[in-house]
């Protein structure tokens, strides 16, 4: 390999070699601008200090793109030997064994990760650092996803979640997903397992749908919805992951699932791939969730309300 294959870049203590710095992973076209594995670790060094707090101690499922996105892409879960020692893991239960993911941690892993062409980063909704570990999340996610590229219901749909959330007592953040819709995030105080958690998110969407029959469904099958936007809670189970705030999306353009202030809401330029790689972290400096309460919320007032409410 030749010195101008490859760049070397400080972070911490540590110096990681990003490897072909120039393989082109967002190919240009079409309105869209190239670019290179290169810009994949420029980008997630400068969001890292942003992007750090929402992965440091939880497991991680890999999207990689080695080939850019023209190429074969795959998941990853389980971490390669040949991944250096000091990168974080930890061993999860799965049916019929364990799996032993990557946990990232600092900036040196995220650089590592670049250099091995992960582009997306998909997080559990639970760290394995904190009391009750991997089977109770300390987040809980709506994911509204619609039929096509209507943004207009999830505009709504995210406002009238947001009341019934506030009715129950929960605040919630507003996030894009670099695909199509948004999510909409709680902080939980992680006492509930991944089954009380998934029973509360479903019990809500559907009091939701209930309110907005002809505009929210419920129904997982495509040919149940009838045009409506899907609230999907199917995320809040064990080893179950949603897409890291500022993470890029493997899609053209280089995309990146960004949080929101919820004035940004209402922005008729809004949509699910509005920012991307080129300036996710000027929205990042903005601190769009600086008013979301630093400690998760208990589950169990929430519940009680909810319990009346749908009786």
């Amino acid at each position: 390999m030749s010195p101008g294959d490859a760049r070397t870049l400080r972070a911490g203590r540590r110096t990681v070699e990003i490897r072909r710095p120039g393989k082109v992973l967002f190919p240009g076209g079409g309105g869209t601008k190239e670019y290179t594995k290169g810009d994949l670790a420029d980008y997630y060094r400068s969001v890292a200090p942003y992007l750090l707090p929402h992965l440091r101690g939880r497991p991680l499922t890999l999207e990689r793109c080695p080939d850019g996105l023209e190429g074969q892409r795959f998941l990853q879960k389980n971490t390669p030997e040949h991944y250096p020692e000091w990168i974080t893991r930890v061993e999860v239960a799965k049916e019929g064994g364990t799996v032993t993911h990557v946990v990232c941690d600092d900036t040196a892993t995220l650089l590592y990760l670049a250099d091995q062409a992960c582009v997306t980063l998909h997080r559990w909704l639970s760290r394995t650092d904190r009391a009750g570990g991997p089977d109770h999340p300390d987040r809980l996610v709506f994911d509204l996803d619609p039929d096509g590229d209507d943004f207009a219901t999830v505009r709504d749909a995210a406002h009238w979640m947001r009341e019934l959330l506030d009715e129950l007592g929960l605040p919630a953040a507003p996030m894009t997903t670099g695909s199509r819709g948004l999510h909409l995030v709680v902080p939980l105080d992680g006492r509930h397992d991944f089954d009380e958690v998934r029973r509360f998110a479903h019990d809500v969407a559907e009091l939701a749908a209930a309110r907005h029959p002809d505009r929210l469904t419920t129904a997982a099958r495509k040919q149940d919805r009838a045009d409506r936007l899907y609230l999907d809670v199917q995320r809040n189970g064990y080893a179950q992951t949603a897409v890291t705030p500022y993470s890029l999306r493997a899609r053209p353009g280089a995309p990146v699932a960004v949080p929101l202030a919820w004035k940004q809401v209402d922005d008729p330029a809004l949509d699910a791939r509005r920012w991307s790689i080129a300036d996710a972290v000027d929205q990042a400096r903005t601190e769009p969730w600086g008013d979301l309460p630093h400690r998760g919320r208990s589950l169990d007032p929430a519940r009680r309300r909810l319990d009346d409410m749908r009786s």
